[in-house]
């Protein structure tokens, strides 16, 4: 395995520069799929005869020709494949056009390989589900790949495709790239459209956007998704000028507030602050003022509000399959812990679901008087207070230990999810079991570039594995 692997654009450098051709590249990601992902269980639909023949017809000659790509599926649509949402309620669904993400990477010259796994509608942080199975995480095939983009992050962390589409409703892009030892971006509401998904209620907590290798390649990729659709509900500020342009670039003196524990009543696990630690020890060197700071709310109603929007999306979703199917929801249709969520929806008002809204603006001006001339630029903290679980510790099956458990693998990230901030996930070592750990940076709303300066130069200061150990990197 080579140390130092290319990430997505030193691929398609030398694709463009004639050292690639991209039908080789393609028949190598092919066979990387094929070689790994019967033992990973990343992928759940490929269209390899697809992608051979856009392949043989030429690319779109985008900044990404010829780099391949799979795309999470979790309300993201690629034409002709399934589009079960994990879900056996869905289990006969095919998706009809792509969408707007994914004719955003083919219009860039990407090709879309096909989708991975997910947990059952995205409601869990592990990638178990009982339609597609768990999916296993490279770096020890006996632990979970976190959720719910656990499929691309095991397909990007064990070589299969340089990088992956993902999604985060409550961290869903940030647990999976700590667990796997990726960076893992979720970008500022607004920032990328989910056309042709009205997701409605889960809008403002709901984000789509990679994981990576590298923080170069998070940038590059968003600047080729992001961007209003008409008639989008929201939309965040246009850049002053490309991400991946910021990344290199010197972030000068930045004022970073350290939060070294999960908030809350949430123990931390001494693997997870230590990564925190050695974070805020690199930055210190690099020059940067790191004062520790309170985030200054209220955790379990955070929790709850999360709970409460994505609990109603999640009703309005069954209950309109339903309708189609013309028929009431069998015992079988759906995972005993997405059922319990869903019970748990139906006891929600109208009242409730609006205060759950308020929670949430409240929560982003709460967040947002951290950051500016007398706070902070930066925050940093753990990604999760929780080492990796082995699969099985989260088990959809058993609603009771999920209630129990599952908090404890979003709480550090879903109070961005609800505030509207960006916020990254960062390799940042490993635990005493050799599993990957990350921090989180988190900037003010709309300023990704921040983000972007500062985790580029800790990737050049305390610079991190780019695929887990016995795969190859590209």
């Amino acid at each position: 395995m080579s140390t130092d692997p290319r990430d997505a654009l030193a691929l398609a450098a030398d694709i463009r520069a004639g050292d690639l051709d991209p039908a080789d590249v393609l028949e190598q990601a092919i066979g990387r799929i094929e070689a790994h992902d019967p033992e990973l269980n990343a992928m759940v639909a490929t269209r390899f005869d697809e992608t051979r023949a856009e392949v043989a017809a030429g690319l779109p000659d985008g900044p990404m020709r010829g780099v391949p790509i799979v795309i999470k599926a979790l309300g993201t649509d690629v034409a002709g494949l399934p589009a079960a949402d994990g879900s056996r309620l869905f289990a006969d669904a095919v998706a009809s056009v792509d969408s707007a993400i994914v004719q955003r990477y083919k219009a860039a010259g990407m090709v879309v390989l096909g989708t991975t796994n997910v947990p059952e509608m995205g409601k869990t942080t592990t990638t178990e589900s009982l339609l597609h199975g768990p999916c296993r995480n490279p770096w020890n095939t006996g632990y979970s790949t976190g959720g719910s983009s656990g499929g691309s992050a095991a397909a990007v962390a064990s070589g299969m495709v340089p990088v992956a589409h993902a999604t985060d409703g409550g961290g869903s892009i940030r647990i999976p790239a700590a667990m796997c030892g990726l960076v893992g971006l979720k970008p500022s509401r607004g920032r990328v459209p989910t056309w042709p998904h009205p997701i409605g209620l889960a809008a403002p907590v709901a984000y789509h956007h990679a994981v990576t290798t590298t923080v170069r390649d998070s940038a590059a990729l968003l600047d080729i998704v992001a961007g209003h659709v008409p008639g989008d509900a929201y939309g965040a500020p246009t850049p002053a000028r490309p991400f991946v342009e910021e990344v290199g670039i010197d972030p000068g003196r930045m004022r970073v507030g350290l939060l070294r524990v999960a908030p809350g009543p949430f123990p931390t696990d001494p693997d997870c602050t230590a990564a925190v630690d050695r974070a805020a020890a690199t930055l210190t060197g690099l020059g940067h003022e790191v004062r520790e700071v309170e985030l200054g709310l209220d955790i379990i109603e955070v929790l709850s509000t999360v709970g409460t929007i994505m609990g109603a999306q999640l009703l309005a979703t069954i209950d309109d399959r339903l309708a189609e199917l013309g028929r009431e929801l069998d015992d079988d249709d759906i995972e005993p812990w997405t059922r319990t969520i869903l019970e748990n929806a139906r006891t929600h008002t109208a009242p409730g679901v609006a205060r759950a809204l308020q929670t949430a603006q409240r929560t982003g001006w709460k967040v947002a008087e951290l950051f500016g001339p007398d706070g902070v630029d930066v925050l940093l903290l753990p990604t999760l207070p929780s080492t990796t679980p082995e699969l099985g510790f989260l088990d959809v099956t058993d609603p009771e230990s999920m209630w129990a458990r599952s908090s404890a693998y979003s709480v550090c990230a879903s109070a961005f999810n609800i505030s509207g901030q960006p916020a990254v996930s960062l390799p940042a070592g490993t635990d005493e079991r050799g599993m990957p750990v990350g921090v989180q940076l988190v900037a003010d709303y709309a300023r990704e570039d921040l983000l972007f300066r500062l985790a580029g130069q800790l990737e050049a200061a305390a610079p991190w594995t780019r695929v887990a150990p016995g795969y190859q990197g590209w």
